[in-house]
């Protein structure tokens, strides 16, 4: 029952506070504001900016590894343009591993190139993501849930390099726009394709890109006709693989690779790895301790108006002390407790800081009504605590001096004071 009276009474001080000085009040205020605005608005941001990067992301999966000339983090043992000289991963080491794996559920060997043309009669679609894949790409990627016409080609159809292609939602409904593109010959790089599926729409990315919407899917033999790939020089190919789940960390499945794929290129024992086995995670752990490090500053930035807002409300907090000192005095004599007095000015400091940092996080709200493009940033519940949590905490740091002043006060010489 106490704290309720407290907490009403401290509302009706503050209140009084704000209606009596508003000016004074509000421009103090204005730094606690500022402050969790600043806060909020980079944590929301990045929280918005990290969440739609991963959802663009989301086909890479912690169980997969990824065979390649470069890794995904680079450490100190090796200069980058070391990594230059090594070899491509090509479709024989593919066809090698495939065979001899114990510890994987499925592998697949692609390549992409960007910036083709497709055209269909008088029609043509530019700036198209060509990507060649075997037919054992859907045992690691759930390439039958995106198709939203069609099917995926055959095993004879990939391994006899059978001109059959799976276009984008985009390019099908560009080439053909009064009917279903399925069934119709498709020119790329001047050779004829069959097309036998279409993908479901993706929609853009924060990136700016539509993902499978503007890309084209041919078998990989189908691709080789067309671009070099898998050589020392030309298109760069990656085999992927998927582990058990069992494996944990993919350890088994790392080391089983390494040790065929160092056999197949005639390593020598004291020869270090001419290729790179990258986790799929590495690149969701990169993007979220970048995240981390703008986070920080984040805190750095909001930090200085916070500092300023915990003055301006300390500020006002000893003003509001001396001017109800007379007040005090009487409270004490008719036998308020020095707790009693020492809650009602914290409780009061709290209370405005929460006004500020109320109003900073209402600033954040409609920031996140604002189209932002392809970003939808939005306000989440977990921002919104930690807005008035720091808000709270800056109230009692900033209130906690001038409260104490305040419950020592000698009730005989407060009720002099005038």
């Amino acid at each position: 029952m106490l704290i309720f009276k407290l907490i009403l009474e401290s509302f009706r001080f503050a209140w009084n506070a704000l209606r009596m000085n508003l000016l004074r009040t509000t421009l103090s205020l204005l730094g606690v504001t500022i402050g969790i605005f600043a806060i909020i608005a980079v944590f929301t941001l990045v929280d918005s900016l990290e969440r739609n990067i991963k959802n663009s992301l989301r086909f890479l999966d912690a169980n997969n590894l990824d065979i390649r000339r470069f890794p995904y983090e680079f450490g100190p043992d090796l200069p980058w343009w070391e990594y230059l000289k090594r070899p491509y991963t090509n479709y024989e080491e593919y066809e090698f591993l495939k065979e001899n794996l114990k510890n994987d559920l499925g592998i697949t060997i692609f390549a992409v190139t960007g910036g083709e043309t497709i055209k269909l009669e008088s029609n043509s679609y530019n700036d198209v993501n060509v990507i060649g894949t075997a037919y054992t790409h859907q045992d690691v990627y759930d390439v039958a849930s995106e198709i939203e016409l069609g099917r995926y080609y055959t095993q004879q159809e990939a391994s006899s390099g059978k001109n059959v292609a799976l276009v984008g939602y985009k390019i099908a409904k560009k080439l053909s726009p009064r009917g279903s593109i399925l069934g119709k010959t498709i020119k790329i790089k001047g050779l004829k394709f069959i097309v036998i599926g279409m993908f479901e729409e993706e929609g853009e990315s924060i990136f700016g890109d539509s993902g499978n919407d503007e890309a084209v899917l041919v078998p990989y033999h189908a691709f080789k006709k067309m671009f070099y790939s898998g050589r020392t020089r030309g298109v760069e190919t990656l085999v992927s693989v998927k582990g058990k789940p069992n494996d944990i960390g993919l350890v088994e499945l790392e080391a089983e690779i390494t040790g065929l794929l160092r056999t197949k290129r005639g390593l020598r024992p004291k020869q270090k790895n001419n290729f790179s086995v990258n986790r799929q995670d590495a690149i969701m752990n990169i993007i979220g301790s970048t995240f981390d490090v703008i986070g920080v500053a984040g805190w750095a930035i909001g930090g200085f108006s916070i500092l300023v807002g915990g003055f301006g409300i300390a500020n006002i907090m000893f003003v509001s002390v001396r001017e109800r000192t007379n007040i005090i005095g009487i409270q004490k004599s008719l036998g308020a407790k020095n707790y009693f007095i020492l809650f009602q000015f914290l409780f009061e400091a709290i209370f405005l800081s929460l006004i500020g940092g109320g109003v900073g996080i209402g600033m954040v709200y409609l920031l996140s009504l604002v189209s932002l493009g392809n970003l939808d940033l939005v306000l989440t519940f977990g921002n919104t605590i930690l807005g008035f949590g720091v808000a709270g905490i800056i109230g009692v740091v900033s209130g906690i001096v001038p409260a104490l002043m305040a419950a020592r006060l000698d009730p005989v010489i407060a009720i002099r004071t005038q």
